[in-house]
């Protein structure tokens, strides 16, 4: 079947109030339009360059991507071909770290995207390793030893023995669009077993999808299914993703968090209190003599000066630093008492339409409750990162430790029992939005409207 491109138009509405700018929309013509470029123009006459969406496209009908500015609505008509050497957008750069699969600067962002290097190590995560807004000029992952996109329960669990996705897998990434508007990336692995014969030989997919100068990027996490126990609930398909950010210590890149329609949240972390006391009883005690545990001995001699992932890597079970029993032992003491803690009555739900300050609460940690919607900004310069949901997680955990100057987004409730269905889309997006984030996460939420005639 072929039709003439130039008689297919094109109308594109904006179904919320106010101006969107660099704004993805995609549409499916009939027929097969094999040009991987092609130009659009609006009834003013101007052109608007498109994408053909291969993954998307096949013999009886051709899906296009195109960036638009638009107030209310837009029509545009199909024109002829593009040649490929007219096209600018989206720029690969040269990384900067060894596992670096793709640097991209998209027209708002410049960001590296890499395929992890299985070590263990923040430094060797998957995930987006760097990240800087163009406008602001501000990087918030500067070092690269955190990340951008990683998952981590029900896997990262103490009742799996802390196997940590990010860290101990390396990705393999397919390029499925690449092109000067849409780049599409999809990463696959497999986690590796931990203590749960439930959980063992699971495979994951992450698709990543970055236009060019739109303010937001979207993914979607697809995970082998499951069905097992956390925090003494049944968790079937769901899991904790989470998103880090660094300042260095004593600067944080974002000191307030917000959910929308108001915040429902309990602060402090019982559990990671508990972890660091079994820390202490473990390195005083445990009868281990391996190697691998008196290194980790010496390097927690001073407790309160030692790295965090120190403090969970001793009871990993990837990590071999004790055997399985002695982990599953003293990690079943700690959930035991991490559930009672959790819980207590002195540990108050606080409402609130406010944005909370983070760090002035115990542990710097907060615990908010469902939401599709949510926001972490700077109260100062007024950057934000905003995140929206296809459907709400259960629980989250956000960090902002002044200390240390790592900040964390995370879809797990109390004692990382994971909250975020698999299988839903993510949109997060950055810039200057601190005072008009609601309106920004509206945006996210809500699509333009295409009718193809």
């Amino acid at each position: 079947m072929s039709v003439a491109a130039p008689s297919i138009t094109v109308r594109i509405d904006a179904p919320l109030p106010g101006r969107r700018t660099s704004e993805p929309v995609f549409f499916t013509v009939p027929g097969h339009l094999a040009a991987p470029l092609r130009y659009a123009r609006t009834a003013a006459g101007e052109t608007v360059l498109l994408q053909r969406v291969d993954a998307r496209s096949g013999a009886e009908a051709t899906t296009f991507v195109a960036i638009v500015d638009i107030e209310s609505s837009l029509t545009l008509t199909l024109g002829e071909a593009a040649p490929a050497e007219v096209a600018t957008g989206i720029r690969m750069l040269e990384g900067r770290e060894s596992d670096c699969f793709v640097r991209l600067e998209t027209g708002a962002f410049d960001l590296e995207l890499c395929s992890g290097k299985a070590e263990g190590l923040g430094s060797s995560k998957w995930g987006i390793r760097h990240f800087r807004g163009l406008k602001d000029g501000f990087e918030l992952l500067p070092s690269g030893n955190n990340a951008i996109g990683g998952f981590y329960g029900p896997f990262f669990t103490p009742e799996n023995g802390l196997i940590n996705p990010p860290e101990h897998t390396k990705v393999e990434i397919e390029i499925v669009e690449r092109g000067p508007l849409l780049h599409h990336y999809r990463m696959h692995g497999l986690i590796p077993d931990g203590l749960l014969d439930e959980l063992k030989g699971k495979r994951f997919a992450i698709d990543w999808l970055f236009f060019h100068k739109a303010p937001f990027f979207q993914r979607k996490y697809t995970v082998d299914p499951f069905q097992t126990v956390i925090n003494g609930r049944s968790v079937t398909n769901k899991i904790t993703v989470g998103d880090e950010f660094e300042g260095g210590p004593g600067h944080l890149v974002f000191d307030r968090f917000a959910a929308y329609g108001g915040t429902r949240y309990r602060a402090g972390d019982p559990y990671a209190g508990l972890l660091v006391d079994m820390v202490r009883e473990t390195v005083a005690d445990s009868a281990n003599t391996g190697p691998k545990f008196e290194e980790f001995r010496a390097e927690l001699s001073d407790i309160e000066a030692a790295h965090w992932d120190l403090y969970w890597r001793l009871f990993c079970a990837w990590e071999e630093v004790l055997d399985e029993s002695e982990i599953r032992e003293r990690l079943a003491r700690v959930r035991a008492a991490a559930h009672v803690k959790a819980d207590l009555t002195e540990r108050a739900w606080t409402i609130t339409d406010a944005p909370v300050d983070v760090s002035a609460t115990p542990h710097e940690t907060i615990f908010p409750g469902p939401a599709s919607k949510t926001v972490e900004y700077d109260s100062a310069s007024g950057r934000a990162m905003v995140w929206w949901t296809s459907q709400p997680s259960g629980a989250f955990q956000i960090v902002q430790r002044r200390q240390s100057g790592w900040v964390n987004w995370g879809s797990n409730g109390e004692n990382e029992c994971p909250e975020l269905p698999i299988g839903i889309d993510i949109k997060t997006a950055y810039g200057p939005f601190a005072k008009n984030w609601t309106e920004v996460a509206d945006r996210l939420e809500t699509p333009l409207v295409v009718h193809v005639d």
